[in-house]
């Protein structure tokens, strides 16, 4: 049996920080694949083409956590119900038969 892999330890104290996250880096690289010229956000990339994509922990630096998003709804905000979409037309089949013409 394998061991279970351990996480990584955090530290223990987060500050909350307000000041705004900096702006990502735009970076460029080759696909390690096909070779197609990309273009990534901080070291981290995906190519079009052939569907490869880089570890995340291979990026010029951390990913922000979840609470470090400007965007993130206020905590207590549910995602709103997706309502039903249309209902679908029924399919009316040609009458069977052979063809008559005028």
């Amino acid at each position: 049996m394998t061991p279970r892999p351990h996480r990584a330890h955090l530290p223990e104290e987060r500050t909350e920080s307000t000041a705004p996250l900096p702006p990502p880096e735009l970076t460029e690289a080759e696909c390690r694949r096909c070779g197609t010229y990309i273009a990534g956000l901080d070291g981290r990339y995906a190519c079009g083409v052939c569907g490869w994509v880089n570890d995340h922990a291979e990026g010029h630096r951390r990913l922000p956590r979840a609470d470090e998003d400007p965007d993130r709804p206020p905590k207590g905000r549910r995602r709103p119900k997706q309502l039903p979409g249309p209902a679908p037309e029924p399919v009316t089949a040609p009458p069977a038969g052979p063809a008559t013409g005028p």
